[in-house]
Parts: structure tokens; sequence; C-alpha cells
């Protein structure tokens, strides 16, 4: 079994910087790709960034230049350091991470795990 637990959400102004978190625990040997999504009210959920184990990125063009993802695969940790911040960029951020390889004989992938959500809301 796989958990992810998310942290650093919170209220920021436009034009602030929040740095998020997401912690994977459980029988882990490795994590091909981890991201963040994110859902405004009454809208869908939506990619915001990822990064796979080799460090290979890619971001929603509406994040480019103002989002980084990076990840530190010895923790099994993602994180996303969101600068130049603007209301439009409120909503519940979601850890995923898929494609994981857990123990067991023989190890086996599993796939499409999330954090609970955390709230980002900026707002003067």
């Amino acid at each position: 079994q796989v958990q992810l637990v998310e942290s650093g959400g919170g209220l920021v102004q436009p034009g602030g910087s929040l740095r998020l978190s997401c912690a994977a625990s459980g029988s882990i040997i490795s994590i091909n790709v981890m991201g963040w999504y994110r859902q405004a009210p009454g809208k869908q959920r939506e990619l915001v960034a990822g990064i796979t184990n080799d460090g290979t990125t890619n971001y929603a063009d509406s994040v480019k230049g103002r989002f980084t993802i990076s990840r530190d695969n010895a923790k099994n940790t993602v994180y996303l350091q969101m600068n130049s911040l603007k209301p439009e960029d409120t909503a519940v951020y979601y850890c995923n991470a898929d494609r994981i390889l857990t123990q067991g004989v023989p190890p086996i992938y599993t796939s499409d795990y999330w954090g609970q959500g955390t709230q980002v809301t900026v707002s003067s």
C-alpha cells in the first residue's frame, strides 16, 4: 500500500510564493512519475506539472516560468515551488504518483495514487 501526504498550502497574496511538498510512503522501491494536479471550483482537475524519475519535467502552459517541480528520489518526495502566484492559481492541489514499483516476490508495479489535496488560495 502506498500513501501520499501533502503539505504547504495556504493563503498568499498575488505575486507571492508557496512551496508544496508531497511525501510517498509504503513498500516503495521506486516511483516512475510524480506530479501535481489542481482543481478549482466548478472546473475539472488539470495537470499542473509532472516529473519522471530521471528528472524530465513538463508543465501546463499557464504555469510555465512561474512554477518549478522537483523531486528527491531518496525520500520519495516531490515539490512544487510556486512563484508569482495569481488569483487564478487558487485551487485544491493534489499530488499524484504513477508507475510505482513496490516490494514483493516478485516486485510489482502499481499505479495512480493520489494525495488528499491541499488548498492554495491567492487573494489580497
